[in-house]
């Protein structure tokens, strides 16, 4: 590889009233359209038009949005947050622990309730077999009563028969 100095030469300022004139270019030339990107047309201070690599604008910085308070409730809300979570982990602890209390209990509960159906179902089979036993030579009285009522506010009369 080897070095290549150029020289830089800029054109001479005229010093009469005429304009300085260029011979037409010997090559076409490229219309605004067949411009790559990246390459602009510029003006030298000579007057001379060229096509120019050209830096990247940056695009302007989005505007900062202005610092706005924190309402109200979402402060509320943050501080309880905390206490709410803290008191469904401790509810969890605590169940936990009560677990296997919980557990011995329900079996004793459901000791209580097939304790309370047996009773109903055995009970009256049991009243019926001792009164049947007991009144087992004897004859059994039967009362009855008759009540009537004449008109809405009549006076009541009744009789009570034993047989």
């Amino acid at each position: 590889m080897h070095d290549t100095t150029y020289t830089i030469t800029t054109h001479a300022p005229h010093t009469t009233d005429r304009p300085a004139y260029f011979p037409a270019p010997a090559e076409p030339v490229m219309l605004p359209s067949e411009i790559p990107p990246g390459v602009q047309m510029v003006t030298l201070p000579g007057g001379i038009r060229t096509l120019a690599y050209i830096q990247p604008t940056t695009p302007p910085a989005p505007p900062v949005p202005a610092a706005q308070p924190i309402p109200a409730w979402a402060k509320t809300t943050a501080l309880l947050a905390p206490t709410v979570g803290g008191g469904i982990a401790a509810a969890g602890i605590g169940l936990s622990y009560a677990a296997p209390g919980l557990i011995a209990m329900t079996q004793a509960l459901w000791s209580a309730v097939a304790l309370i159906a047996a009773g109903t179902i055995a009970a009256p089979l049991v009243l019926r077999a001792a009164r049947s036993s007991t009144n087992s030579g004897q004859s059994t009285t039967h009362i009855t009563q008759n009540i009537t009522a004449s008109g809405m506010f009549g006076r009541a009369n009744g009789t009570i028969n034993h047989r």
